[in-house]
């Protein structure tokens, strides 16, 4: 994160505030869609159900474009970066004492794997570092506060959706890291392999294989295991407010704004789980790869 502010920090700003116009609307059409479909079930004027669905189609619109104008700005701001990750390599291998091409074999396939792979996902957390979590995290706040607003309950119910991840996600993640990590070394010693003798050795192969099952398997159990929490929310939602409405207590409406926020809390919940495994894989990356820098070569403040 000291990179990234270091090499972006400005542009950081105007991504946060993009990030934050995406957040602030994202509660706006769970209203819009209540009022609809409770004006619909309780015989509302045509006129005003037409007006509050064209402002549902116009949020929708004026959210989507914020969110094209963020990813098409954070896209400039990664690509940029890894440009100038690609351009400190290309520095370093200018300041040492032999060019590139008569260095031993085995650096020459390290600075191979660093300027094809290893850069690629460091400098494209660049774009997402600060504006990603801000925005998923307004969002869960925006549209629990929301529910909460609506049916007090709702709020328990979200806390119990995502409470249980909590314990279960962070040590699924730290097990992720370790294997990346180990992965990252082991791709550069294959590049060192392929410069030395044409071929990589089959046991880097088989254990590049065996650390990327390992990395699968966790990753998409947890997935399994996030998932599942929600669609039991949504059962438990389906089934209280189900019963809320037959008792006359809230209106259909409710149900369905409840329901839809917790498919608006799943997504923002996953990209920010996968947020935080990016950070913790692209820091292990990033680590080797300033060790890897021996002449203490650094950006310079402004890169991007």
């Amino acid at each position: 994160m000291g990179y990234v502010v270091h090499c972006s920090g400005r542009h950081q700003i105007g991504l946060a505030g993009l990030a934050a116009g995406v957040f602030g609307l994202s509660s706006v059409p769970l209203e819009l869609q209540r009022h609809i479909v409770d004006d619909a079930t309780k015989s509302g004027t045509t006129k005003k159900i037409i007006w509050l669905a064209i402002a549902y189609a116009t949020v929708a619109l004026v959210e989507q474009a914020l969110k094209l104008a963020l990813n098409i700005y954070r896209g400039w701001v990664s690509e940029t970066s890894v440009r100038t990750l690609r351009k400190i390599l290309r520095e370093m291998d200018g300041t040492d004492s032999a060019p590139i091409k008569n260095k031993d074999n085995g650096e020459t396939g390290t600075h191979a794997a660093m300027v094809v792979a290893e850069v690629e996902p460091i400098g494209g957390f660049v774009g997402i570092a600060i504006s990603e979590p801000l925005m998923q995290l307004g969002i869960l706040t925006s549209v629990i506060s929301y529910m909460a607003y609506l049916e007090p309950w709702t709020l328990l119910l979200s806390l119990g959706y995502l409470g249980p991840q909590m314990l279960f996600v962070p040590p699924m993640q730290r097990a992720i890291n370790r294997r990346a990590a180990a992965r990252i070394r082991t791709v550069r010693r294959v590049g060192g392999d392929i410069v030395e003798q044409g071929v990589p050795e089959d046991e880097r192969i088989e254990r590049i294989f065996r650390l990327n099952m390992g990395i699968y398997k966790i990753k998409f159990s947890m997935n399994l295991a996030m998932n599942f929490l929600h669609y039991l929310a949504v059962a438990i939602a389906l089934g209280m407010g189900g019963l809320f409405v037959v008792d006359h207590r809230i209106e259909i409406g409710t149900v369905v704004a409840v329901v839809s926020g917790l498919g608006k809390l799943n997504d923002p919940w996953g990209d920010l789980v996968n947020w935080g495994r990016e950070l913790s894989v692209d820091s292990v990356k990033y680590r080797l790869f300033a060790d890897a820098l021996q002449r203490g070569i650094r950006p310079q403040p402004g890169a991007v």
